[in-house]
């Protein structure tokens, strides 16, 4: 009898960690966020505070990883208190509608290797009824990030002629 009692309860914590995997990778794929320097970072990143909306604080903030990678590599963000605008890493518009599939791909998990929240940043606003808004500071491995873009010919390299 506490062998069934265990494994229901422990089906039932997968499908409720599952659930909200799915909700996050969704809510992710609308990319509901805002980004700004946040600080200069070490050679070879960048530090950005990402403002990831979502119903959840808790996805919210595991979604602002890949929100902060989708930032640079798209958006770019501007400079002040001592920061430079960054220009995004894809200097084409149409870059993420023409490599779908591979941002699909990207996204579901190889992003989150080039971006970690910084401990103790977090601020989090409510917004609107049952939404929240959720601000960290993420390090983004931008040098890595543009190697790989490179590699996989999504973006071309900086020493490749005009």
């Amino acid at each position: 009898m506490k062998k069934i009692l265990l494994f229901a309860l422990a089906s039932l914590l997968c499908c409720h960690i599952n659930a909200q995997k799915t909700q996050a990778n969704k809510e992710t794929m609308n990319f509901q966020y805002d980004i700004e320097c946040a600080g200069n970072g070490t050679q070879g990143t960048y530090l950005v505070k990402v403002w990831s909306y979502s119903i959840s604080k808790k996805v919210a903030k595991e979604q602002s990883r890949k929100n902060a990678v989708h930032g640079v590599i798209f958006k770019g963000f501007a400079g002040g208190d001592g920061c430079v605008s960054q220009r995004p890493l894809a200097a084409n518009p149409g870059v993420e509608l023409e490599y779908a599939e591979y941002f699909s791909n990207f996204f579901a998990g190889e992003a989150m290797k080039y971006a970690s929240i910084v401990n103790g940043t977090d601020e989090i606003v409510k917004v609107g009824t049952g939404r929240y808004k959720v601000g960290v500071v993420v390090t983004v491995q931008k040098d890595q990030l543009r190697k790989a873009l490179e590699a996989a010919g999504v973006i071309r390299g900086l020493n490749s002629g005009f």
